[in-house]
């Protein structure tokens, strides 16, 4: 089917909006009528080159809700009319990572960047000249329409708003899970969050629904740090420098016992001053990525091993997709997790690039596109 898509061609250039043509569903693969896509920073690395690019053109988009139109064959538990989220990291259940119970790990997410379907090897996006087109995640969510793997949706309940429901595709599972799971979290805990765009504000109401005492928040732009004290943070701060002075008046020296990292672009020479954040015997949690290829990091190897401090990574927040998701939608139903006040602006297809410039600026918690039926047509 022909249709259109929100396209990167090159390193720094900006999203183009152009004519694509989708394929219909083979074994195992669903086609999804796209509802809402969220406007995640790791979209925008494609775009600096910081996650370096199989091949160009690529459809971006990796959060997104939507209802199944058509079922392939082999298709299990999935069926026309299902509501479904985007999963940015497929789980097949069979790999070694994923019978270890680290389903964020599948063996299937080596190929999310490659662009070919898990089916058969094949793309399922090309031009109108033929190009393939390399699908973000094997997802692609900046299109109205898309050709997804089973692996790679979630189906969720029919009252979920589709704004709400594709923040946890990604973002909100990423953030929550670093601090409930990766970070572990416990009642009493002091916890800071660095960051506080839509994975930050998820780690920081992780925090707070695990029972942290104190959650410090830190980002440099005002409105955020403001909105962070209605997520849940008890303290806020415009930089980490700023930040080490007041966390230790307030822990009588003691600092944090889980640190969570969630800005915008990870930089190596900044993991010292992180772990200046962190308790001894405590956790720091490097949720935030910049570029893929760097390897420099600014780290005292003396006192990460002489005060026992750990330092972790964590992608999509160490959980399991078919799991968590559903999950935490509950608990936004509950009144728990408040998602709703993440949405801070929607956008149609054709302003991807004034949504990103928002988020870049410092105005998103988390940007959203909204579909209609005049995308459709």
């Amino acid at each position: 089917m022909k249709t259109k898509g929100a396209l990167v061609w090159d390193v720094n250039q900006p999203w183009v909006v152009e004519e694509i043509e989708i394929g219909d569903p083979r074994r195992g693969e669903v086609k999804v009528e796209m509802r809402a896509a969220g406007l995640c920073h790791s979209d925008h690395h494609l775009m600096t080159g910081d996650i370096p690019a199989a091949d160009f053109p690529i459809l971006g988009g990796h959060e997104g809700a939507g209802v199944i139109t058509e079922v392939g064959p082999d298709v299990e538990n999935l069926a026309v009319g299902d509501h479904v989220v985007m999963s940015f990291i497929p789980a097949c259940g069979r790999c070694p990572a994923c019978q270890a119970g680290m389903r964020n790990l599948c063996d299937l997410g080596m190929g999310l960047l490659a662009g070919a379907s898990v089916s058969d090897g094949s793309f399922r996006i090309h031009t109108p000249a033929g190009r393939d087109v390399v699908a973000m995640s094997l997802v692609g969510t900046f299109a109205p329409y898309a050709v997804v793997h089973q692996y790679s949706v979630v189906k969720i309940d029919e009252d979920i708003p589709f704004e709400v429901a594709c923040l946890v595709g990604c973002g909100v599972t990423t953030g929550y899970g670093s601090a409930v799971r990766t970070a572990g979290v416990t009642p009493g805990d002091d916890v800071a969050i660095v960051g506080i765009g839509g994975v930050g504000t998820a780690a920081l109401q992780g925090a707070r629904i695990a029972g942290a005492r104190r959650i410090f928040a830190i980002d440099p732009v005002p409105w955020k740090r403001e909105r962070a004290t209605g997520f849940g943070a008890t303290h806020t701060f415009a930089d980490v420098e700023s930040a080490v002075a007041g966390i230790a008046e307030a822990t009588r020296g003691a600092m944090c016992g889980k640190v969570v990292v969630t800005v915008g672009r990870a930089d190596g020479a900044d993991v010292e001053s992180w772990l200046g954040l962190t308790a001894k015997g405590g956790t720091c949690v490097l949720t935030a990525m910049g570029d893929v290829l760097a390897s420099d990091t600014t780290l005292n190897l003396a006192g990460l091993t002489l005060l026992q401090k750990s330092l972790r990574g964590s992608i999509f927040g160490g959980g399991n997709p078919q799991f968590d998701i559903p999950e935490l939608l509950t608990a936004y139903r509950l009144g728990q997790l408040n998602l709703d006040d993440m949405v801070t602006r929607t956008y149609s297809l054709e302003q991807i690039n004034d949504g990103y410039r928002d988020m870049l600026e410092g105005r998103n918690i988390r940007g959203v596109i909204r579909y209609t039926e005049a995308d459709r047509r």
